[in-house]
């Protein structure tokens, strides 16, 4: 629908919405979503609704344990973690562990579908330092619409270094989770799939605000939008410091200051800032997006008065959530430290090889549907599921070399690794662009060097991803995909059988799988019912505690059992009585 033509009180809602002037508004409670913490996490992903709007229809969304969005999860650093992923959605998904260091069976990729009805459980030891990540949607061809619907959540990392640094802490309180992110209501409340919206949400909250204490408040933001950028900032220029990035804590806070502070932050980025509101107790600011400034191929920079890619946000300066200052809390944080941890970086002199990605425009593409014929592309070729763009050995040191001829700015995100940047454009990056990073901002015509090891997690079967993170341009085809592999290891496929043996057959609680040669080990386990229905996904699973199949329904069940080291799969029939 043509957005001139929209109903003229919503256009009249958005004009006192951003309009920076006007006094009087009426705002919501800035939503904090619930934590989960321990070792193992039950998440149930759902199709629900929600009062979004304050009048008028509920909201069609997407769920994890709950309305939208989902908790976040609190993980310490060494620990094992067991996720039990439920998928009680009608359609299939996955959910990627975003900027997580992890084997590539247990990343949530496009390769790792859960059917609806279907549990998947991975699990995997937090080797990330302290940091702020998140956990979303990675379905090839459906991810714009699965986040859109509010699938998703943050991920906080902790670890011995950073609970010993003096930095606020208390989850809520002076330690604020808030995913920024921009929807288009039609005329009936319900999300429209489109690349950019004409409401700004902070943590699926329109118009928000929250109370924070008259002391140092610790900011973890994160750009959960479709393809929009935001260029942050505080109404009333206030200076704040940067204390970490995408992979973890910088080596010392960053004070970003002068006549405008800002901090550009793509999609599927994060970042952590320290807000001093000592001494403000009863004032008000708001953290702001500044994209006037932006240049029309920034992502949220543009103007467009019609089409799909038409937003009342475009190229303007907006409110993404008011922050009232109230009284301190009890022992404050009061002051910033002067140094934080001692981050390693790979250095270059060490790097094997310089991998060159472009970024381009093509013409003449007919299978994407919005984009089409002028799609963005990785690599000269459009993402094809069944093939593995680069093979990279374990333990490799490599520069990554993103070489832009697009006319657009695309955020660039790897999986398995976090990265240092090296040069932008043949400089030395901004220093607030100088710690641990896995999305990056690749601007029209210009060229990103970026330096990374990958010393973990060598699988020849499952590969991890690398695209853009702006959602429409993923789903169209700007992916690739590289496995890292290990010249020791057995990829290849034995025709011999293998003994296995199941009990109790028939089973109640748990199932238990023995491999006749104790050399052998299950690398992937699929359980479906008589109807073919997948059930259960065991990513690499603990065959020795056997399989909880508690949550299965009287029948007959066939596994699928895929050893380890050949990759042969082996497939039996048991009863649950």
């Amino acid at each position: 629908m043509n957005k001139n033509m929209r109903n003229s009180l919503l256009i009249l809602g958005l004009i006192i919405l951003f309009n920076s002037n006007a006094s009087a508004q009426s705002y919501n409670t800035l939503w904090i979503p619930d934590t989960l913490t321990g070792t193992n996490f039950n998440l149930t992903i759902k199709d629900t609704f929600a009062q979004i709007v304050n009048t008028g229809n509920q909201t069609i969304t997407g769920g994890i344990n709950g309305k939208f969005w989902g908790p976040t999860l609190i993980v310490n650093k060494g620990d094992v973690v067991n996720m039990n992923v439920q998928n009680d959605l009608n359609d299939s998904t996955t959910i990627h562990w975003h900027g997580m260091h992890l084997p590539a069976v247990m990343d949530g990729g496009p390769h790792q579908i859960i059917p609806p009805g279907t549990l998947w459980q991975p699990y995997w030891e937090v080797k990330n330092q302290a940091s702020t990540l998140w956990y979303h949607p990675h379905l090839h061809e459906m991810s714009q619409e699965q986040i859109t619907k509010g699938i998703g959540g943050f991920i906080i990392v902790r670890d011995a270094a950073e609970s010993a640094l003096a930095l606020p802490r208390k989850y809520g309180v002076d330690d604020i989770p808030i995913a920024i992110t921009d929807r288009d209501f039609n005329t009936q409340n319900q999300f429209s799939i489109v690349p950019y919206g004409d409401s700004i949400m902070a943590n699926m909250t329109l118009r928000a605000q929250y109370s924070v204490p008259a002391q140092y408040v610790r900011l973890r933001l994160l750009n959960g939008a479709i393809e929009a950028s935001y260029n942050l900032g505080f109404s009333d220029n206030r200076s704040f410091y940067i204390i970490g990035t995408d992979g973890g804590l910088l080596d010392a806070p960053l004070l970003i200051n002068g006549t405008t502070p800002r901090y550009l932050l793509s999609a599927g980025e994060r970042v952590e800032i320290l807000v001093n509101f000592s001494g403000q107790s009863g004032s008000s600011v708001f953290l702001k997006a500044y994209n006037q400034s932006l240049g029309n191929f920034i992502p949220g920079g543009e103007s467009f008065p019609n089409g799909p890619f038409a937003s009342f946000l475009g190229h303007t300066n907006y409110n993404i959530v008011k922050l009232n200052v109230t009284n301190t809390t009890a022992n404050p944080i009061t002051s910033v430290p002067t140094s934080l941890v001692t981050n390693t970086y790979p250095l270059e002199q060490d790097a094997a090889l310089t991998r060159i990605i472009t970024l381009s425009d093509s013409a003449g593409v007919t299978s994407v549907p919005i984009l089409g014929p002028n799609a963005f592309i990785l690599g000269h070729q459009l993402f094809n599921i069944n093939t593995i763009n680069h093979s990279i050995p374990l333990n490799q040191t490599e520069v990554w070399e993103l070489k832009s001829t697009s006319v657009f700015g695309h955020p660039f995100h790897i999986h398995d690794v976090e990265f240092k940047i090296l040069t932008i454009n043949g400089a030395t990056p901004p220093t607030y662009q100088q710690g641990w990073k896995d999305v990056v901002l690749v601007e029209g015509g210009k060229t990103v060097r970026f330096i990374a090891k990958f010393d973990d997690f060598a699988d020849a079967i499952h590969p991890f991803m690398y695209h853009c993170h702006i959602a429409l341009h993923e789903d169209e085809g700007m992916m690739g995909q590289f496995v890292v592999t290990d010249i020791n290891a057995v990829n290849e496929i034995s025709k011999e059988e293998i003994p296995i043996t199941l009990f109790p057959n028939p089973a109640h609680d748990k199932l238990f799988v023995e491999f006749k040669n104790q050399a052998q080990s299950a690398y992937y386990v699929t359980v479906k019912d008589f109807l073919g229905r997948t059930k259960l996904m065991l990513p690499n699973p603990y065959l020795k505690d056997g399989i909880d199949i508690s949550t299965l329904s009287k029948g007959v069940y066939t596994i699928s059992i895929m050893e380890k080291a050949s990759k042969q799969v082996v497939t039996k029939t048991f009863i649950v009585n």
